[in-house]
């Protein structure tokens, strides 16, 4: 099929920048209907502006906020109510603030918890029994490599991506008789805003030139650089495509390597 996803519906975090942009790039070529969400709305309206439509789509786009997971998903389901059952579910939410674990503050905790692991329960509740109607169901997360081997300096990002993780299993597990795959995409480092401000951060901390700690970090990854949003969407797009019927409860490294084989 030129565009195996045409008339499914899909619904994407993060959509308005970065891998969850890429993402609904990714998934709109293939024929799909995306929502966006995100905040900022005039992110988002550009975002859906430069959308493809090779099968004639409409793209839609909502400003919510995933700091309040009650309100996004009272927001989405009536979105859905108007716009139909949606397909497709792509839990993507910018990581928490950079920091070692131990100075980590328990507001910091349970703001990550909440604006994961909550949001993407919420989401699955809204969306699921409309993917179990219609009889096609993906949902795939955007985690981290973490999820396999904690990163240096993102404690509360380590910890909380492993909860996504194991929540995303469990679901895997639940949703399986009914043909509903779940699964998890894991960046590496990837060239966002994310891993700039990480940089930043590092630099501010240290001292230390930008241009130097990027060239050591492209260093450990084997391939010797930064993955782009587009390689990372191509993960996503085909786990959320026909072709993936078979695929649910794994998680997919995207790094370049550089995930030890754990």
């Amino acid at each position: 099929m030129q565009h195996p996803l045409a008339g499914k519906r899909a619904v994407v975090g993060g959509g308005s920048q970065g891998i969850g942009r890429a993402a609904a790039q990714a998934l709109a070529e293939l024929g799909a209907e995306v929502l966006l969400l995100a905040r900022n709305p005039e992110s988002l309206a550009a975002a859906v502006a430069a959308l493809p439509a090779p099968a004639g789509q409409k793209h839609r786009w909502l400003s919510v906020d995933n700091a309040q997971p009650e309100d996004l998903a009272t927001a989405v389901a009536a979105e859905v109510r108007a716009w139909g059952d949606v397909h497709i579910l792509v839990n993507n939410t910018g990581g928490p603030a950079a920091g070692p674990v131990l100075d980590a503050s328990p507001e910091a905790f349970l703001s990550a918890f909440t604006n994961h692991l909550l949001v993407n329960q919420r989401l699955a509740q809204v969306l699921v029994p409309g993917m179990k109607k219609s009889g096609y169901g993906r949902i795939v997360n955007v985690i981290s490599t973490s999820v396999k081997a904690p990163l240096h300096g993102l404690g509360v990002s380590n910890t909380v991506r492993a909860a996504v993780g194991n929540w995303a299993k469990t679901l895997a597990t639940e949703l399986a008789p009914d043909g509903i795959t779940v699964n998890n995409v894991l960046p590496g480092a990837t060239a966002t805003e994310r891993l700039t401000a990480i940089i930043d951060g590092r630099a501010a901390r240290t001292g230390r030139p930008y241009a130097e700690i990027e060239a050591e970090m492209k260093a450990e990854v084997p391939m010797g650089r930064f993955a782009a949003p587009s390689e990372i969407a191509a993960a996503v797009a085909f786990l959320a495509s026909p072709e993936a019927s078979y695929i649910t409860g794994i998680n997919i490294p995207v790094d370049g390597g550089r995930t030890p084989n754990l």
